[in-house]
């Protein structure tokens, strides 16, 4: 007997996989919870009658010492194992009838087994039972105790145990399976075999039969050739119900009377297992539905689990159900589904594109002070912010110009553009800013021209302080080209008043031999006086302003040249302006200051005849070239058809314009050995400038004429014969 129960271990290795307490307390209070480690819920009890429903549900806890989780819990004769209030079942062990072949068939007690549930509101499960023979020569027989109600039962074969896997089901081949039917309070098991036991004694020696929970076996575990008994008895699973009736034979009135055995928010469920009917909660609540108190159905917050209860937006728990509204912006049935964008996510995304863009913007200015940075290094910063000269911020110059409005545009010439800015403290400023706008038009090289351009022109200006020169105030230094802020000459250039406007300020011969000394002193100072010397190297007209006295003012340094120390002759390349280009520099390409003396010589014939020194024609073959024709003029004592009609000019004034034509034509000699130098003209200009002076002070003298009388013209005859003099010995030098 030992050896075959044995057997039966080896035979059923399977777990078994069953809840043995529910989640939530389903006893009735100041009753016993457990029994061992099985919980009982309500309407079962053990102990004291009031702890069940009645005495059907009345359990036995057979306490075993020293340990009370070896106790046993006792339906009757029968161990329990499992108790589920919610599916109204409970799991009990019962027994395994065997027979093996070398046994005497006097022991019917191990192949016959009887249970009886009648009187009980218990029902052998249907649904979750399944009756088993196993074998290779075994007819399993089950019927009801009486046997008019049912009988049923399997036969299992097998003619070679190498016909058997371990995947193979249960389903006649060593092993087979039936269910049982509705209803079934009592219950007869018995074995028998075909071959009388012969056929299979070599390689399966023993038969089994049992009734058991459907996924308790495994077929695929057992080995025929080995197999053995087990003391362990199966589990199998009753049905149990409260009542007799049916949910549709009890009225109202029995429904809320105080002998209802189903608490709130419960339903009630007709047994599907024989007579009665079942208390289960409602859906969206939980709980014991045979407790009235807290125990009993309460409702279920499906919104903690998201998992069993799915919800796209916002979820609100109801009493036995919940809601779900779909986020702002987004529509539909949340437990479904929703559609469109979430307001939060439309939010999120914003938020990281203003980020985005915040960042890209912060990026943006660094990378902008970094390259004003760089480009106030590379333009001389460190240097020049030592020095006596203002450094202006491009946010100022932007500012002071409109932001270069076009109406501010004073003048543009090849590499840059001139601009009338007002500074935030009300002054006026001419801004000369690189003509660079376009950068995709303008090759590498052009631009490292132009930017060499100004910061060689901001070198020479720099060191520059005369009257009569125009005044740099300031730069701006972080734009990859550097600007130049000069003083505003509110008047415009010498070329406008000569050509363009034609100013009766010039009709007076004063003011055009004022203007004549006064750029003679700027070009002297620029070659004797300034430290080192400079050759302007584009004298004319257009760099010519006057201001609001109508000072002359030389200006635009961009081409000029510093003369090395102890040099006298620069070898550079061409640069100047057609028509005040001296031709032997044109020619030999060798600089020097007498280079600006025959631009200077061009002035001078602009300021005596106000005319261009090209006359330019409809035809560009038939232009005329003004200076040879002035020089011509000169020599042949033909001045007059060529000079400038002047106001009020008399004899004293046509001997200065004629000194002043032939200083001109010096000027414009094709060799510059044969020019005088700068410092001679300005002498001789500004000698001339005081003697007309002089005489105009002698004519509004009425008094001083008076006394004098004759005198007056001895005097002048004796300074011109000077002055004359003078530029004959010049030109004999």
């Amino acid at each position: 007997m030992n050896i075959v129960q044995f057997c039966w271990l080896l035979l059923l290795p399977m777990p078994w996989l069953w809840i043995a307490a529910s989640a939530i307390s389903t006893e009735k209070p100041n009753c016993p919870k457990k029994c061992g480690n099985i919980t009982i819920p309500y309407p079962f009890g053990i102990g004291n009658p009031r702890c069940s429903m009645n005495k059907s549900f009345l359990l036995k806890c057979n306490h075993s010492k020293p340990s009370n989780s070896s106790s046993k819990l006792l339906l009757g004769d029968l161990q329990v194992l499992n108790i589920s209030a919610e599916e109204g079942t409970v799991t009990v062990s019962t027994y395994v009838p065997y027979y093996c072949y070398d046994m005497d068939w006097i022991g019917l007690d191990y192949w016959l087994y009887k249970v009886d549930l009648t009187g009980t509101p218990f029902t052998f499960s249907a649904t979750e039972n399944r009756f088993i023979a196993i074998g290779c020569d075994t007819v399993g027989y089950i019927e009801d105790s009486n046997g008019t109600r049912f009988g049923s039962g399997c036969i299992s074969f097998c003619y070679h145990p190498v016909n058997l896997t371990r995947e193979d089901p249960c389903s006649g081949v060593g092993c087979c399976q039936t269910q049982i039917p509705s209803g079934v309070k009592t219950l007869d098991m018995s074995i028998d075999s075909v071959y009388n036991y012969s056929y299979s004694s070599k390689f399966s020696p023993c038969n089994y039969i049992f009734l058991a929970r459907k996924d308790w076996f495994d077929f695929s575990t057992i080995d025929l050739i080995r197999l053995t008994n087990v003391d362990r008895k199966p589990p199998t699973v009753l049905d149990w119900a409260v009542g007799e009736e049916t949910c549709e034979s009890m009225d109202l009135s029995y429904a809320s009377s105080s002998i209802y055995p189903c608490g709130p928010n419960t339903n009630c469920v007709n047994s599907n297992n024989g007579p009665g009917y079942r208390c289960v909660c409602k859906p969206g609540y939980q709980g014991n539905p045979y407790l009235f108190d807290s125990q009993g159905c309460k409702d279920i917050d499906e919104c903690l689990d998201q998992t069993m209860h799915r919800c796209e937006g916002t979820c609100k728990n109801t009493q036995g159900n919940y809601t779900c509204h779909c986020p702002l912006g987004m529509s539909g049935d949340g437990k479904v589904a929703c559609q469109g964008f979430r307001v939060t996510t439309l939010i999120a995304v914003c938020g990281i594109l203003i980020f985005l863009a915040f960042m890209i913007i912060v990026a943006w200015i660094e990378c902008k002070r970094r390259k004003k940075h760089r480009n106030f290094q590379q333009n001389g910063g460190s240097f020049l912010k030592n020095q006596k000269i203002r450094i202006f911020s491009e946010k100022e110059l932007v500012k002071a110009t409109e932001k270069y409005d076009n109406n501010r545009l004073l003048g543009q010439g090849g590499s840059g553009a001139v601009y009338k800015g007002v500074l935030a403290n009300g002054s006026l400023v001419a801004i000369k800013k690189p003509n660079v706008a376009d950068k995709t038009k303008i090759k590498h090289f052009q631009r490292e021209v132009i930017k060499k351009a100004f910061q060689h022109e901001i070198s020479i200006v720099s060191q520059v302080n005369h009257k009569n020169v125009v005044k740099l105030l300031g730069l701006c230094l972080e734009t990859e080209f550097p600007s130049l802020i000069y003083e505003f000459i509110s008047n415009g250039s010498l070329f406008d008043h000569l050509h363009v406007k034609r100013s009766a300020m010039l009709k007076s011969w004063a003011n055009r031999l004022r203007i004549a000394a006064e750029i003679s002193l700027a070009l002297d100072y620029l070659h004797s006086l300034a430290d080192p010397p400079i050759i302007h190297r584009d004298v004319k007209s257009m760099n010519i302003l006057l201001d609001e006295k109508f000072t002359a003012k030389v200006s635009d340094f961009g081409a000029s040249v510093l003369i090395p120390f102890g040099q006298s002759v620069v070898d550079t390349k061409i640069h100047g302006t057609h028509g005040y280009l001296d031709p032997e520099y044109l020619i030999t390409g060798l600089l020097t200051v007498k280079s600006d003396l025959y631009s200077f010589g061009v002035v001078l014939i602009e300021l005596l005849t106000g005319q261009k020194p090209i006359l330019k024609r409809k035809n560009p073959e038939e232009n005329v070239n003004f200076i040879q024709y002035f020089i011509s003029s000169v020599e042949q004592k033909k001045i007059s058809q060529v000079l400038m009609n002047c106001e009020d000019v008399d004899r004293r004034e046509s001997e200065q314009i004629e000194v002043v034509a032939e200083l001109a034509v010096r000027c414009l000699n094709s060799s510059s050995i044969e020019r005088p130098t700068m410092k001679e003209v300005a002498e001789q200009l500004n000698g001339l400038m005081k003697l007309h002076e002089t005489f105009e002070a002698q004519e509004n003298d009425e008094e001083v004429e008076s006394l004098l009388g004759k005198e007056n013209d001895a005097m002048f005859y004796s300074i011109s014969e000077t002055h004359y003099m003078t530029a004959f010995d010049i030109e004999l030098q």
